[in-house]
C-alpha cells in the first residue's frame, strides 16, 4: 500500500491540514491547527504516523511575482526542520491564491478562519494530486 500525502497551509497563527485518501486520488481537510496550542512539526509527526504519511506538501506562499518574502522563508525554514525531524520526504508547493479561491468557496457560509485554512490545505493538496496524476498520464 502507498503511503498517503499530508498537505499543509502555513500560517502565523493558523495552519490548514489535509490529507490524501490511500490511492493518492482525493484530499480531505483535518482540523486546523492553532500555533499557540504547541509544537508544529510535533503535531505534524503525529500526524504522519497516525496516517501512514511519506511525503508532506508544504504550500509555498510565494509572492505574486515569484519572489520570496518573509512568510515563503518562513516556510522554507519549516521545510527543512520537517525533513530532519521526522525524515519524510518535503516538497514546496506554489499556493499562489489558494487562501482566495478558499474564502471565494466558503463565502456565505459562515465558516470559520480555521475553515478557510482547512479547505486551503485541501486545494493545495488537491493541486499536487491532480499534477501528479496528469504527469503520470502524459
Amino acid at each position: 500500500m502507498m503511503k498517503r500525502i499530508l498537505g499543509v497551509d502555513y500560517g502565523e497563527r493558523r495552519v490548514g491540514l489535509a490529507v490524501s485518501d490511500e490511492l493518492l486520488i482525493t484530499a480531505q481537510g483535518l482540523d486546523t491547527f492553532d500555533r499557540k496550542s504547541g509544537d508544529l512539526v510535533r503535531h505534524l509527526a503525529e500526524l504522519v504516523e497516525r496516517y501512514d504519511v511519506g511525503e508532506v506538501i508544504l504550500g509555498h506562499p510565494v509572492s505574486m511575482s515569484g519572489r520570496d518574502n518573509v512568510t515563503s522563508q518562513a516556510v522554507e525554514v519549516l521545510a527543512g526542520n520537517i525533513r530532519e525531524r521526522l525524515g519524510v520526504e518535503v516538497t514546496l508547493w506554489d499556493e499562489r491564491l489558494t487562501s482566495e479561491e478558499a474564502r471565494r468557496l466558503l463565502r456565505g457560509q459562515g465558516a470559520g478562519k480555521g475553515a478557510v485554512d482547512r479547505v486551503a490545505a485541501v486545494l493545495i493538496l488537491q493541486n499536487f494530486l491532480d499534477s501528479r496524476s496528469r504527469r503520470s498520464a502524459d
